[in-house]
């Protein structure tokens, strides 16, 4: 049996107290195609001591994402804010769980000015689940967005955001802000909602993306899955098909990765072929912007594929 501790913040506290007697779930080797080289380049180095300088926590660490070294090299991270505790217990996800903190009110302007440091053309803001707040972390959302706005007006915003499950109005008070771009991941199939998410409801989620764009339809919106969980390719495809009742513009499906053993294992390891014909799908059903590959992950190369997005949405406007 393994248990995994936080020996950071708390050497004496399990990072995943709920998984802590769980049984191990073993997942296949990894292939080839999904392997990546460890972050060591002097980038990478410039934007941990940027992060660490304003006290931000990152989903690049937190997740144990493995496009790290890529994107920071380049000083692309990905702010967390709200705390690095999260308070729900997704089966898939290594970011901490249990009674968050309260919340800084300092942080907005710290991720403005890492943003500035940074000199972030495209910047994505996510957050932990905040259950425990009455509007899920809406208005700090808000505040960061507008700290960002005062002291970066160019750089174009991009926000991942909860579910903000049963708490009412939070998501007008985001859409308010007026981020560049919205996403919300449905992270898999309703199939697999009651193993791999519990805490959240699939069509909820759905209907959140449709509200943003009823609410501000210059928005655009963004939701991604993840495969490899045990989903049938008809759910995929029935996935893609409610995001684009929901108008949503851009789709991500990348390869899920067991964090630990303790975490939901890997049932398959889709091959690339397999997201390039996912991508294709997604092309004639509608979307604006695909990424499909076992890598991708909801924040990679965001600033690219702004462009990209805006690009398009143009291009039909003609």
């Amino acid at each position: 049996m393994v248990v995994i501790v936080d020996t950071i913040s708390n050497p004496l506290r399990p990072r995943h107290p709920e998984k802590v007697n769980r049984p191990d779930s073993a997942s296949p080797p990894k292939p080839d195609w999904i392997r990546v080289r460890g972050p060591n380049t002097r980038g990478y180095a410039d934007t941990r001591n940027i992060v660490r300088a304003n006290g931000l926590h990152t989903v690049c660490e937190e997740a144990g994402c493995p496009n790290i070294g890529e994107c920071w090299d380049k000083k692309h991270a990905t702010f967390m804010i709200m705390g690095d505790t999260c308070t729900r217990a997704c089966a898939f996800c290594n970011v901490k769980t249990g009674l968050p903190n309260a919340l800084d009110a300092a942080e907005p302007q710290n991720v403005a000015e890492a943003v500035a440091k940074l000199g972030l053309a495209h910047v994505v803001i996510t957050s932990v689940d905040r259950d425990d707040l009455t509007d899920g972390g809406a208005e700090h959302f808000a505040e960061t967005i507008r700290a960002i706005r005062a002291a970066c007006p160019s750089t174009t915003i991009e926000i991942l955001t909860p579910d903000f499950l049963r708490k009412e109005g939070a998501l007008e008070i985001v859409v308010a802000a007026k981020p560049d771009v919205f996403n919300h991941n449905l992270e898999t199939v309703p199939s697999r909602y009651l193993t791999v998410r519990p805490g959240a409801r699939y069509f909820h989620s759905i209907r959140l993306l449709q509200r943003v764009k009823e609410l501000d339809p210059s928005i655009f919106t963004k939701s991604g899955i993840m495969v490899g969980l045990g989903e049938e390719r008809h759910e995929v495809l029935q996935v893609m098909d409610d995001l684009r009742s929901a108008d949503v513009d851009f789709l991500t499906v990348g390869q899920y990765l067991q964090p630990t053993r303790k975490h939901h294992a890997v049932m398959r390891y889709v091959p690339p072929d397999e997201f390039s014909s996912y991508e294709k799908v997604a092309y004639t059903k509608g979307f604006l912007m695909v990424s499909a590959s076992p890598l991708t992950r909801s924040s990679h190369h965001a600033g690219e594929d702004f462009a990209r997005l805006k690009a398009a949405r143009a291009a039909i406007a003609r």
